[in-house]
């Protein structure tokens, strides 16, 4: 009688985190989606895109976040109008800014990785912060280099020849300051809102 009861309450345990990681999870990927139809003018426009994925991974935690942004991307891929501009389909993803886009999951897997590899107990905040932001912009780095690879070859396949210091001139350079702004918006809302989702 005792291990029944102890089996259904183990059950009911499971269901409700399941509930819960699934609640979190499509939060989540609709905060990556009403993050990445916000564009702020500049003399390079930019999304809150990549505000979205840090934010979502420092709240959820890497597995959640991987997912959050893996059923983002396949919302866009089929269809949905969740990407930049209220754009969807498989051709922005195949498109020449698509690796970008594909690029979050490397962030997302980098910092799942890191922050497993080097777990820290609650107490030490300052070193699990220095994790955190190691992860992130290596993270960020990965993004960078596996979208502009991919940039280049859907430009060269299409249009010709692009060097490598031209499109990062286009697609990095402009965006390495915003983004590390964003990284810290990021911190400091996870910081005030982690022991609100505890």
């Amino acid at each position: 009688m005792a291990q029944q009861e102890s089996a259904t309450n183990e059950n009911r345990r499971r269901n409700r985190n399941t509930s819960l990681d699934l609640a979190y999870i499509a939060i989540g990927a609709a905060l990556i989606t009403i993050c990445s139809w916000i564009s702020i003018p500049m003399a390079v426009p930019f999304t809150l895109q990549t505000f979205a994925v840090f934010t979502v991974l420092l709240l959820l935690g890497g597995r959640r976040g991987i997912m959050s942004i893996l059923t983002y991307i396949l919302m866009g891929a089929i269809g949905l109008p969740v990407f930049s501009g209220f754009a969807g389909g498989a051709g922005v993803l195949l498109g020449k800014t698509g690796g970008y886009i594909l690029g979050f999951l490397f962030t997302a897997i980098i910092y799942l990785f890191s922050t497993s590899c080097f777990r820290t107990s609650p107490s030490h905040n300052k070193l699990r912060t220095t994790i955190e932001i190691l992860a992130l912009v290596l993270g960020l780095l990965v993004c960078y280099g596996f979208g502009t690879a991919w940039f280049m070859y859907i430009y060269m396949r299409d249009t010709g020849s692009v060097g490598l210091v031209t499109v990062l001139s286009w697609c990095v350079i402009p965006f390495i300051l915003p983004d590390l702004l964003k990284m810290a918006l990021a911190f400091i809302i996870a910081h005030r809102v982690r022991p609100i989702i505890k």
